[in-house]
């Protein structure tokens, strides 16, 4: 059966880069302020961004992606927001980006994942260095997917009122609806480094930060106009969230080790895991009592002095490797490995327990999704298991001794030569796992 779902809209824009985070998390601490309870949502793979949207709505954000997820799974994700008022989602990207598998434009994007719950789509559009122009780039948005609507836009970084009043101008004349204008500001920008912006744990002061855009939002954009446009379907009927791999679950979580997608420990959670954490940047040993150590990526590479010298973390995950097992995803899998060199060329000395070795000197980006089935086992899957998952890093693999883990490839079937490590009972993937295939 279907439940009742609460209504919502996709808040998204033409590209990256047009202030929509801003804008999201303005909107998440404005309406939560007029005492709605708000659910936020993420569209594709995007590990850093669920964070800033739990601080900003007091609820935590899961991420909905057509790619990675079965309609099942969708299903069990957006049943966490029973409770809620009103559902907001963060697009990523462009509206319309996603991937070609099938042959299908925008397979995996924020358009399908509005159209699949039923969202109207809020399009923020940054008009600087045009006007009237801004209206022929929102009617191409608004006319390019019959079977999604376009509930109005949000002009951003607007330079003045003859500015504003231009760009209205040209919006009144396609027939859609402004629902803001926000003055150009230079301190409406959120810190980045490389893979996009820094964590919502690492933010000098994340709460002045999110109320200041939230003020911003109040004073320039009609909410309730934003309220009254949001609308709804019944969510696809729910399966059930990812079931946990073990039992005791310890799980690294510090500064160098975040990216773990919140469905992921919800399903762990609800099936009745008991989730230990520690720190290996504080140089914490995993919880002696666990049955499985969980590596997740982040940014090991910026501490990776302070790994290499974090000796309890060490004899500790070795101890426990001897006996359980402990798995390792991107940042987490190059730890496990036997070294890492930083950008400047320094070796730092990892854990050991896979014969990696790693290097950030030369940078190469590597993005996207991934398919990978199992050559072995790693825990909660067995071999041959179909896993769906993302990769986004910097780092070059320069020595990969050991087993592979899968055969893995890209969206479009493309094989793929990360592909993963295994030895005793230690196992590692750059790619973060979103689901399994049947999931």
């Amino acid at each position: 059966m279907t439940e009742a779902f609460p209504p919502g809209l996709m808040i998204s824009a033409p590209s990256s880069g047009t202030g929509k985070t801003t804008v999201m998390l303005g909107l998440l601490r404005a309406l939560s302020d007029e005492g709605l309870r708000v659910q936020p949502f993420k569209s594709g793979p995007d590990y850093i961004d669920p964070a800033f949207h739990r601080a900003a709505s007091g609820r935590a954000s899961f991420n909905l992606d057509g790619w990675a997820m079965g309609e099942g799974l969708i299903g069990a994700i957006a049943a966490q927001a029973s409770g809620a008022d009103i559902c907001l989602a963060e697009g990523s990207m462009g509206l319309f980006d996603g991937v070609a598998t099938r042959g299908q434009i925008g397979f995996g994007s924020s358009a399908e994942t509005a159209r699949m719950m039923g969202w109207p789509v809020v399009l923020v559009l940054d008009v600087s260095g045009q006007a009237q122009s801004a209206a022929a780039v929102a009617l191409g948005f608004a006319r390019f997917d019959p079977g999604l609507r376009i509930a109005g836009v949000i002009l951003n970084r607007v330079a003045s009122p003859r500015h504003e009043r231009l760009a209205r101008l040209g919006m009144e004349r396609v027939g859609l609806a402004v629902l803001g204008a926000l003055p150009r500001r230079g301190d409406l920008t959120l810190p980045e480094r490389h893979l996009g912006l820094i964590q919502a744990v690492e933010h000098p002061d994340l709460e002045a930060a999110i109320a200041g855009y939230a003020a911003f939002l109040r004073d320039h954009v009609d909410l309730a106009a934003i309220r009254a446009l949001a609308q709804g379907l019944a969510a696809p009927a729910a399966t059930r969230l990812p079931p946990p791999p073990a039992q005791r679950i310890a799980l690294a979580q510090d500064a160098a080790f975040s990216f773990t997608y919140p469905h992921i420990l919800a399903g762990w959670r609800a099936a009745g895991a008991e989730i230990l954490p520690f720190s290996p940047l504080a140089d914490e040993p995993p919880d002696r009592m666990a049955d499985l150590v969980w590596l997740p990526g982040g940014y090991p590479e910026l501490h990776a002095g302070r790994l290499a010298a974090a000796r309890h973390f060490h004899s500790g995950l070795r101890r426990h490797a001897r006996t359980r097992p402990v798995h390792g995803e991107c940042g987490g899998y190059m730890v496990l490995g036997q070294a890492l060199i930083d950008q400047h060329g320094h070796a730092h000395p990892m854990a050991g327990l896979l014969g990696l070795v790693t290097s950030y000197e030369n940078r190469r980006l590597h993005l996207g999704y991934r398919r990978a089935v199992l050559c072995g086992p790693m825990p909660g899957h067995a071999a041959g298991a179909a896993l769906r998952g993302h990769e986004f890093h910097y780092s070059t693999i320069l020595v990969q001794p050991d087993a592979a883990l899968a055969e893995v490839s890209d969206a479009d079937g493309a094989s793929l030569p990360e592909s993963g490590s295994r030895r005793g009972r230690v196992t590692g993937t750059f790619f973060h796992l979103i689901a399994g295939e049947k999931g």
